[in-house]
């Protein structure tokens, strides 16, 4: 078989074209990237459950809450009169009637602790008559790993108390607890246990180290349907989001109704999944610097997910006005300078200098609906152009992210090329590029490795969501870390030629979802799994690991006449990379000739398995890169379903 390169009508390749999209799913967020160990941490936690247009939220505090020792004569109680915050008014009182009483925190599947770490332990207390003193800490089946003895203040105000404490052993599904020394009453809110070693004191490590690793070019944020939400009240609030984190108004989250049905009773196991919104905007910038990559926000266009509402905000309704204030804020809390009003309050919180924002995305992935005889349409079309127009007026170096919907091929994904198309020509800065997203077979994408050979040129692709979805290995569902099989990895990495061949058309992409915490999850696959204790890529993220490292500053021609092989080309100073999949069974024996002199074979970089292999937590490296030396200057055997990145230097 021959692989054949070529100089001629060479395009360039926007840098940093492949990206991350981050959502609160899987309990990515809360669980998971925020470092917080504890759960339901300020009593604030909601009970969700119900159907289309019809979501009961109610109030359940004490979720996650327990008391301590088992058996210990002691009552829990969730109260709202004079609490600590009006925004998060709900606390805990406690009452011990006995001495060493207390509360257990359920913290997802307990606490996991390294050995020999520190730990930033604090909480909120107000006391009217108790006098003694609390221990605060971690337990093993009632041993201690780490505690501190607080004595509280009995004045009638709240106080705040903070430590730092190291961990004496490494444990699994520990106890985070609270006893009273003596029989009495505590008030107790804002709970908090992070590890001293978090990110920017925020982020948990190791998921930001697999981040980092693949060099993203941009973090889209903060989601996905969660921009929407279920309804418009539940749709995420940037404004809420910012700001001291213990006022941030907490959320019930979009996906703690995902699979509801008359089956289950309407109540998903995760209704009582929340945003404590402890990761916020502020701090959705301060990881894109962090990371390297640009910020993308995205904010709501007044329509709530229509997968799970029909509301919306009519066009001619002036609430709409404040939809567009939010856009615009965002913008200014972003880049703004100190003298503005959201600048400075970007510049309150530790940033005074701008973070540079040059994207933004307008919506979700919305698509037009038509009028009915119960119903009028979201007017999409017309809604995006006016935010369009007032973003624009404002911010005209702004670069805006449009949407296609959901699907592709389909009718409405179409039509919404055709009106994103019409506008450009009146306006070429209508949109920078527009999302587009797919949830797909491997055999589809190898039907459609070509497909980007016939878009129009004249408007760009970002292809924010997409990952292949195997059958019988449980896409779509709960809990399925089998998803991830190499069957579908191999496919997204042919998929991802075409993606590289045409860098004029597709010029940005991003897998999704990002996070999914075992026993925690809501869809499958997923880009990276973990529990409280590690976490591990799959093998769709060393694609794009491979595909995010090794991409040059031109896309060359690229083709090869072997069946069931895929190939993509780029160059950069006198480098050239090529990526080759082969999705056939056996070894095909490869030459690689070109027009122009590419050098010799340097280096083969090698991801391969079988087509049912998957990373696991026990086996995190079944599917990871390997080197293989060259045997030839520009000869290789290909190795049956396979992916290789081909490294050549003149």
């Amino acid at each position: 078989m021959k692989i054949t390169l070529s100089q001629q009508n060479k395009i360039p390749v926007k840098s940093g074209g492949v990206g991350l999209f981050i959502e609160d799913i899987n309990y990515g967020i809360d669980g998971g990237l925020y470092a917080e160990m504890l759960e339901n941490r300020n009593f604030e936690a909601k009970n969700v459950h119900g159907e289309w247009d019809k979501y009961i939220v109610e109030d359940d505090g004490g979720y996650g809450w327990e008391v301590y020792p088992a058996g210990a004569d002691a009552l829990l109680k969730v109260k709202t009169d004079r609490p600590l915050f009006p925004e998060n008014p709900h606390y805990m009182r406690l009452t011990a009637q006995q001495a060493g009483a207390g509360m257990k925190n359920k913290a997802y599947d307990g606490i996991y602790l390294s050995a020999k770490t520190e730990y930033k332990i604090s909480f909120y207390a107000r006391s009217y008559h108790y006098k003694g003193r609390v221990t605060v800490g971690v337990y093993k089946d009632g041993a201690p790993l780490l505690e501190k003895k607080v004595k509280i203040k009995a004045d009638g105000n709240w106080h705040k108390y903070a430590f730092r404490v190291k961990s004496k052993a490494e444990a699994e599904r520990a106890d985070f607890c609270i006893v009273m020394q003596k029989a009495g009453v505590l008030h107790l809110d804002c709970f908090s246990m992070m590890p001293e070693k978090a990110v920017l004191g925020v982020f948990r490590r190791d998921l930001v180290t697999l981040m980092k690793e693949l060099k993203p070019g941009f973090l889209r944020f903060p989601g996905g349907c969660v921009v929407e939400g279920n309804n418009l009240a539940n749709r995420y609030l940037w404004k809420y989001s910012i700001g001291q984190r213990e006022r941030r108004k907490h959320n019930w989250n979009r996906w703690a109704v995902h699979g509801t049905n008359e089956e289950n009773g309407f109540r998903s196991p995760y209704a009582h999944y929340g945003q404590t919104l402890g990761i916020g905007y502020f701090e959705y910038f301060r990881l894109a610097e962090y990371l390297g990559a640009k910020p993308l926000p995205v904010v709501s266009l007044g329509i709530a997910c229509q997968y799970m509402s029909t509301e919306c905000v009519p066009l001619e309704d002036a609430e709409l006005e404040t939809y567009i204030q939010e856009a615009l804020d965002v913008v200014e809390f972003a880049n703004g300078g100190v003298n503005t009003l959201w600048g400075r309050v970007r510049a309150e919180m530790g940033h005074p200098e701008p973070f540079h924002l040059e994207y933004l995305g307008l919506g979700n992935e919305q698509w037009e609906t038509e009028t009915t005889k119960t119903q009028k349409g979201n007017e999409f079309y017309k809604r995006f152009e006016l935010f369009e127009k007032r973003v624009h007026e404002r911010y005209p170096e702004i670069k805006i992210i449009g949407t296609v919907g959901p699907t592709v091929d389909t009718p409405s994904h179409k039509s919404a090329w055709a009106w994103t198309r019409e506008n450009l020509k009146r306006n070429p800065d209508f949109v920078y590029c527009s999302d587009e997203h797919f949830y797909v077979s491997p055999e589809w994408l190898y039907k459609n490795v070509g497909v980007y050979d016939r878009y129009p040129r004249e408007a760009l692709v970002y292809a924010g969501e997409y990952a292949a979805h195997v059958p019988g290995t449980g896409c779509a569902l709960f809990n399925s870390p089998h998803a991830n099989v190499w069957e579908g990895a191999l496919a997204e990495a042919a998929f991802m030629t075409g993606m590289e061949r045409n860098a004029d058309v597709v010029v940005m992409k991003s897998y999704a979802p990002l996070f999914a915490r075992l026993g925690y999850t809501q869809w499958s696959p997923n880009l990276i799994w973990f529990d409280g204790k590690s976490a591990y890529g799959t093998a769709s993220y060393y694609v794009q690991k491979l595909y995010s490292l090794y991409t040059g500053d031109f896309a060359l021609q690229a083709e090869a006449d072997g069946k069931d092989v895929y190939v993509s080309a780029t160059e950069r100073d006198g480098f050239t990379y090529v990526k080759v999949v082969n999705a056939s069974d056996t070894e095909t024996e490869t030459e690689v000739e070109g027009d122009y002199d590419f050098g010799s074979l340097t280096r083969i970089i090698l991801l391969a398995g079988g087509l049912s292999d998957y990373n696991t937590l026990e086996e995190p490296e079944k599917i990871v890169p390997t080197d293989v030396a060259p045997v030839g200057a520009r000869t290789l055997t290909l190795a049956p379903r396979s992916f290789c990145v081909l490294v050549f230097k003149k």
